[in-house]
């Protein structure tokens, strides 16, 4: 028997703010339940928060068992206490395999969860599997600028962690009947030292609809001209309740905040309807996505690479086509 075999249980940290449970902790539930069930093993959801009343909602989207840490200290992310939090669990319960969502925290504090604990972490993967004979973890994520897909397995250290990008998933149907169990756990504060304090958390009021949430995304490139394109591209997304996106360069540009840039370097979407609007199809944006499910392409080049992918392509000038556009939605 290796150390290894002591660690069993597939383990998803289900991230929250300001108590609700973000929708990359359902899709990872859904995933998660799917290698629970082939290795034959439980599935946990972690939930670290404030008045968290979403832990039968887990388990009815595919948990066994909810671990809940609740204390206003782990209300706004303090990635130190998270940090100190997850460790000390993980070193209690030895899960083999431990995901969350590549969100901000994620990425922030996930890698150092790894490090402290000597084992390995793939970031930003956009897929999942399973060796059931090995115990492995294959870990699938884009690499060189998305022209080649590496699989990852960490074969000799546990837990196998890894941060999945939101949106690669589809959440599963919740099962009001199902039945699990919810661990409550209390945080001593005395033993953890957090370095840091958040003296205020600043909302970003231009991003209305969160795209990594999305049904809906109007995407922006450099074909808009300049930062006042993005009212044209806003008014259609009002009409459509959409959420707005961009590519990096116009992020890089300043025209529009980096919490809009979709993209290998931003976020990840899989939205039911994708408008992209002025944007040529690098590589990485096109790693963005590329999955979802109807993508419309408007640009005045017909030899643009984002052609390639789109469903419905309209080659004209923007600036006449999106009024067209706002025009017969506002009529209904």
């Amino acid at each position: 028997m290796t150390v290894n075999d002591s660690y069993r249980g597939i383990w998803v940290f289900a991230e929250q703010r300001n108590g609700k449970v973000k929708s990359v902790s359902y899709e990872l539930i859904a995933r998660g339940r799917e290698l629970a069930d082939a290795l034959q093993t439980e599935l946990s959801a972690v939930c670290f928060g404030q008045g968290i009343t979403e832990a039968d909602q887990l388990i009815a989207s595919g948990a066994d068992k909810v671990i809940l840490v609740d204390s206003p200290e782990l209300l706004n992310h303090d990635e130190d206490l998270y940090t100190g939090q997850l460790v000390e669990l993980i070193q209690k319960h030895k899960p083999e395999i431990v995901l969350a969502g590549a969100t901000s925290l994620g990425r922030s504090f996930f890698p150092r969860v790894a490090g402290i604990l000597n084992t390995g972490l793939t970031a930003d993967c956009i897929g999942l599997d399973v060796d059931v004979e090995k115990r492995l973890l294959l870990q699938t994520r884009p690499t060189f600028g998305s022209n080649i897909m590496a699989t990852v397995v960490c074969e000799t250290k546990r837990p196998q962690m890894a941060t999945v990008r939101p949106r690669v998933f589809k959440k599963r149907t919740p099962d009001t009947a199902r039945k699990g169990e919810i661990i409550r756990v209390d945080f001593d504060r005395a033993h953890i030292t957090s370095r840091t304090k958040l003296l205020s958390f600043v909302e970003d009021l231009t991003e209305k609809v969160k795209i990594e949430e999305a049904d809906v995304i109007v995407a922006g490139g450099r074909g808009l001209g300049n930062a006042e394109g993005f009212k044209l591209l806003e008014e259609l997304a009002e009409c459509l309740g959409a959420a707005v996106g961009a590519s990096r360069p116009v992020v890089d540009s300043g025209w529009i905040p980096y919490s809009h840039q979709v993209g290998q370097t931003g976020k990840t979407v899989c939205p039911k309807l994708y408008i992209a609007c002025g944007i040529s199809g690098a590589a990485q944006h096109l790693a963005g996505m590329q999955t979802s499910d109807c993508i419309v392409a408007i640009n005045s080049d017909p030899n643009a690479p984002i052609f390639t992918v789109a469903n419905f392509g309209i080659v004209g000038d923007l600036f006449k086509v999106i009024p067209l556009l706002v025009e017969k939605l506002k009529k209904g």
